[in-house]
């Protein structure tokens, strides 16, 4: 707090205006601790107010963050400090929080991290599989990770540039204990390709959607569990159907939960090899591959012999 604080009194002492630290102290802890308000809101608060109270332009306060460096997402170690991250938008998770416009992961050649737009900042929406320039961002920290939160300040530029993500790979083996909902025959939003909720995007409302298929699968070894992202390609390959078998499927049934039946009763209970970068909680698929009956007895006979040890 006491580094937050001095960032603030630096800031406004390039524009001539001298507040003590310790009452930019004061209201920082008042909203951090009191009000249990997160980090970087607090900062915007405080900030608002004493710009407010010394009739002070937010773009005159704001104008020194343009020259923020630009960083490889590998360097983002330091809370606090304003970035600018050049990188491909990896994945878009779902998000029902009011204040919060879109949130995921964005990724360069040297790793992945975790973006948040606020609903504040006003900013341009950003696609799954995109590249982006994202510019005076700030870097927070949440249950132990950095993270990239995009604010009033900031500003998202789309760039011409398929950008290599760096990922290590892991390999996962193990039952397929469970298929999640929002899984089969799903439809996607036609820009943003978030998946829609009740044929509705959070970010651009009723939409006619994209048909995809998607598999969000549980994988048990025995020792843990790990959730996984099978997208199209191999989820059809995996299932043996195609996008068009399960559309036609769905509209046979007049339903589209029996595709996410179907794909329960042929994967469920079958041992598989999983490959690919894990994000997160998730494994991303990039190859999965059946463990067949021979196998299988290879495997249980070591769990067996485990037990005995």
């Amino acid at each position: 707090m006491k580094q937050l604080a001095k960032e603030i009194s630096t800031k406004f002492n390039e524009l001539g205006v001298e507040i003590p630290i310790g009452e930019i102290e004061e209201r920082l802890d008042k909203m951090i601790n009191k009000f249990k308000v997160p980090k970087e809101e607090a900062r915007r608060s405080v900030v608002n107010y004493f710009l407010k109270e010394y009739d002070i332009k937010r773009n005159e306060f704001y104008s020194g963050q343009s020259e923020s460096p630009q960083v490889n997402i590998s360097d983002i170690t330091e809370e606090g400090r304003w970035v600018n991250v050049r990188g491909k938008i990896v994945q878009l998770w779902e998000n029902s929080h009011e204040s919060i416009s879109q949130v995921g992961l964005i990724g360069d050649e040297s790793g992945t991290v975790k973006f948040i737009i606020w609903e504040s900042a006003a900013a341009n929406s950003v696609e799954e599989g995109k590249s982006y320039m994202l510019r005076n961002v700030v870097v927070n920290e949440w249950n132990g990770r950095f993270e990239l939160n995009i604010n009033k300040s900031s500003s998202i530029e789309s760039i011409d540039k398929d950008i290599e993500v760096g990922n290590t790979t892991v390999d996962f083996t193990g039952v397929m204990v469970d298929i999640q909902s929002g899984s089969g025959l799903i439809k996607r939003c036609p820009q943003c390709n978030r998946a829609l909720t009740k044929g509705a995007c959070i970010e651009h409302g009723k939409v006619d959607g994209i048909y995809d298929l998607r598999i969000k699968a549980v994988m048990d070894d025995g020792a843990s569990v790990q959730d996984t992202i099978i997208k199209r390609d191999l989820a059809e390959t995996l299932s043996g159907m195609t996008l068009e078998s399960a559309i036609s499927l769905a509209a046979d049934a007049l339903d589209q939960g029996v595709v996410l039946e179907e794909m329960k009763r042929s994967l469920v209970g079958r041992y598989y090899k999983v490959s690919g970068p894990r994000i997160e909680r998730y494994l991303l698929a990039e190859s999965v591959e059946p463990i067949f009956s021979y196998e299988m007895t290879q495997i249980d006979e070591l769990i067996a012999s485990a037990e005995v040890i």
